[in-house]
């Protein structure tokens, strides 16, 4: 294809975005005349419009949605294999950008040292994602890849490697009655208000974290709702609630914590943590590392793979 048809491409699939001529040529640097050139000329090579376009609003016709159903993952497609191409001509350089949520354990860690070491031109960052929006970073193309909390049922998204699986824990006000027992069961969760987490993520993301019954049905009152860990355990000091973590963050954030006890729940499945990567837009670096995180996994964790 042409310049002016890729052109005509992105203006259309920006345009789709907007439903805004104005935003569009801003999104594109270009004037909001030449916005409606491009897509006149792409409604002409097809032979139909796909745009209606009134004085108050701009819509999509029933072609045009069409149209962009099956354009949209064919074009992220089509500049991901560019991306690929031209990492490869580099030499896998450039920047991998990891999210992650809880802590980067030590096979996570193992895992960026060798991506590091086998890519020496590409610069690894991390950076830490919001308890409540586990895959908006991604979504959003802030991160490549992130290592989230699962379950994960994105359409949109690849589930990598699978691993940290770790028994729940429960962060509970030292002063309570249930903070100098061994352990608790997951049928006692009902005795107290649990922190959930605010709607930036799934609904069904939520509930696994801080799910609404127990096990055997019993309702388990819902405490206030957070953004972050950090949030959520301030909350649960000032006796607002309990909030449940897995054993390695409850390690973690623990000590010197005088006003918070942390106690194992016995009857809840296990923690885990996954990589996930955009499905159509993933970078040939963000794919590398998750070769490189499989094959660290498998070696340490045979019985555990994705």
């Amino acid at each position: 294809m042409s310049t002016l048809e890729i052109r005509e491409l992105e203006a259309f699939l920006v345009l789709a975005e907007e439903l805004h001529f104005g935003r569009t040529g801003e999104r594109l640097y270009v004037s909001q005349s030449r916005v409606s050139q491009l897509l006149k000329s792409l409604e002409a090579r097809i032979g139909a419009p796909l745009v209606e376009r009134t004085s108050r609003r701009v819509t999509l016709t029933p072609l045009g949605q069409t149209f962009l159903s099956s354009l949209r993952p064919a074009y992220e497609a089509l500049r991901a294999t560019v991306e690929e191409a031209r990492a490869a001509a580099r030499g896998m350089g450039g920047v991998l950008r990891i999210g992650f949520q809880g802590t980067i354990d030590d096979q996570l860690a193992r895992a960026i040292a060798l991506f590091e070491e086998g890519c020496p031109a590409c610069t690894v960052d991390v950076a830490e994602i919001a308890l409540s929006d586990p895959f908006g970073p991604v979504r959003r193309k802030e991160v490549d890849c992130a290592v989230v909390l699962l379950p994960v049922a994105e359409d949109d998204l690849v589930l990598g490697p699978l691993f940290s699986r770790q028994s729940q824990m429960l962060a509970l006000p030292a002063r309570h009655p249930y903070a100098a027992r061994e352990s608790i069961s997951a049928e006692e969760l009902a005795d107290y208000p649990l922190i959930g987490i605010q709607d930036g993520a799934p609904d069904y993301w939520r509930r696994a974290q801080a799910p609404h019954r127990t096990p055997a049905g019993r309702p388990i009152p819902a405490g206030p709702r957070v953004n972050t860990l950090q949030e959520g355990l301030s909350l649960t000091a000032a006796e607002r609630g309990a909030m449940l973590l897995c054993r390695s963050s409850a390690a973690y954030h623990g000590g010197g914590r005088s006003s918070i006890a942390f106690v194992p729940v016995e009857g809840l499945p296990d923690s885990l943590l996954g990589l996930v990567l955009p499905r159509a837009t993933s970078t040939p670096q963000a794919r590398a590392f998750a070769r490189i995180l499989d094959e660290t996994l498998a070696e340490s964790l045979p019985g555990l793979r994705a």
